[in-house]
């Protein structure tokens, strides 16, 4: 089985999101599906076909939830130092264009959400910063074009 690498705060998201699914959705569709096929006929129950599928969705997403979970690799990004770029680095870049400052945790495919400032470490950022250090310069082929930044820092929360 593969492990993929994830911080400890994108486990215990993935955590929450499953146990939230499981004692708190789960059993609201469940419900729903009762309560719709007290309705009558199944054949021509528009709300109980609904709430089959939506009972469906929310299993699926257990499984899938519980599958990502049981694969993780959970990596301590608080025991790592230094200037260079690692999983779990916050890394702060420079657009060697226009002078614009960004800053991205490089994490694992399971927790990437672009939102919140977290590049998985497989994206074309990610993969031209990787062991990087802090001064050097990446040229990164996106889907906008190249682009060149500096790396300005790099830390460990």
């Amino acid at each position: 089985m593969r492990k993929l690498p994830i911080t400890r705060e994108g486990y215990c998201k993935l955590q929450e999101e499953l146990e939230k699914l499981v004692k708190v959705v789960k059993p609201s569709v469940i419900a729903a599906v009762a309560q719709a096929r007290e309705l009558g006929d199944l054949s021509e129950n528009a709300e109980y076909h609904e709430a089959r599928k939506e009972q469906s969705f929310v299993e699926g997403k257990i499984r899938e939830l519980q599958l990502h979970l049981s694969e993780a690799e959970v990596i301590d990004v608080s025991q790592f130092t230094g200037e260079r770029v690692k999983f779990g680095a916050s890394v702060t870049l420079e657009n060697m264009e226009n002078e614009s400052v960004l800053v991205y945790q490089i994490v694992g495919n399971l927790e990437s959400d672009i939102k919140e400032g977290k590049i998985s470490v497989s994206s074309p950022i990610g993969k031209a910063v990787m062991n990087k250090e802090v001064g050097e310069i990446v040229e990164i082929d996106l889907p906008s074009g190249k682009k060149t930044y500096k790396i300005l820092g790099v830390e460990f929360r």
